[in-house]
């Protein structure tokens, strides 16, 4: 793909030997991290790993790659609350969860809307492929579910108004963001994509306030 052509494995930088070494210093690092947290945490933590190790092949598998990364990528909604509480309350853990999984659909749609071109030619499937000019209605219907499951979470943890109207600014950041989107340009979906670190801000600003 011309756009991750120069990434230091694709581009011949590094050896596929390193690249393994190196994968495995950072797992070693996060066992070290795992070990530290409690029994349930660290059967939990354990349970990603068949994610982890499928992931990088769904692309050739299905088009919905993106669902598994959100499946993946956003295990620590679990995890770090496990980790703090000893357990998941599972009525505020299961819909934050399916809240980053909606979120990851969105904005790796985007993304992958960039390579489309290529994928096709490489014969590598995504979501971007899948929905084609459907997108912005499968965007929205993956924000509104992200939206309502966050407000669910929110009531099942005694969240307070802050934390409310930080969602709702999510809402507009992503009703704008999914309006004003040009699945054609790939530097304007490189540009939608990394504006999603503001609902990350966003949320985690709400969520810190509600707690204050």
């Amino acid at each position: 793909v011309v756009r991750t052509a120069s990434r230091p494995l694709a581009a011949g930088d590094i050896s596929t030997f390193q690249s393994f070494v190196f994968l495995g210093g950072q797992l070693s690092l996060a066992l070290c991290v795992l070990l530290c947290l409690n029994y349930y945490s660290i059967i939990l933590g354990a349970a990603s790993l068949s994610l982890v190790i499928t992931y990088p092949l769904m692309k050739r598998i299905t088009y919905w790659p993106q669902l598994v990364l959100g499946l993946t990528f956003n295990w620590g909604a679990l995890l770090g609350w496990s980790a703090i509480k000893g357990s998941c309350e599972w009525s505020v853990c299961l819909p934050l969860y399916f809240a980053g999984v909606m979120w990851t659909l969105v904005y790796d749609t985007i993304y992958a809307h960039q390579d489309k071109r290529d994928d096709i030619i490489i014969g590598v499937k995504s979501t971007a492929l899948q929905f084609k000019e459907d997108t912005k209605q499968w965007l929205s219907g993956f924000s509104l579910a992200m939206l309502l499951s966050l407000c669910m979470a929110g009531m099942n943890c005694n969240q307070t108004f802050p934390y409310y109207s930080a969602v709702a600014a999510i809402g507009a950041h992503l009703v704008h963001q999914i309006y004003t989107l040009d699945i054609d340009k790939p530097e304007d979906c490189w540009k939608k994509f990394a504006s999603n670190r503001t609902v990350g801000v966003l949320l985690f600003t709400g969520i810190v306030l509600g707690n204050l």
